[in-house]
């Protein structure tokens, strides 16, 4: 899976360093390359609600996630490679890790079902 940690976003909301027409390149070049499994893109952060439940199982909702980081998840892309090398070049192609952003690539876990 690769995770998109959008960097500083632009006046328009946009994240720096990339354009539309960048991922809509990207997206067309891991579907041509048949390794597509799935993929979106987040919503707004405004639209975002945060859950956590405590040891009293009671659970307190927020809004938005308020993450120490000014980093955020901005979407993903879930591909069928053969290795981690092959990931990690898909991610270096990503434009989510251009400008300040980064993608982080993790293997989606197999519990053998």
């Amino acid at each position: 899976m690769l995770l998109i940690q959008a960097g500083a976003v632009d006046a328009d909301g946009g994240a720096a360093g990339c354009e539309v027409g960048d991922w809509m390149a990207y997206d067309q070049q891991v579907r041509e390359a048949g390794i597509l499994v799935s993929g979106e893109s987040l919503a707004d952060l405004v639209t975002a609600t945060t859950v956590r439940v405590g040891q009293d199982d009671r659970r307190t909702v927020t809004d938005g996630p308020f993450a120490e980081t000014r980093e955020i998840l901005g979407g993903f892309y879930v591909i069928d490679v053969p290795d981690l090398d092959v990931a990690l070049d898909w991610a270096a192609r990503c434009p989510g890790a251009r400008g300040g952003g980064s993608v982080v690539v993790r293997p989606v876990a197999d519990f053998g079902g």
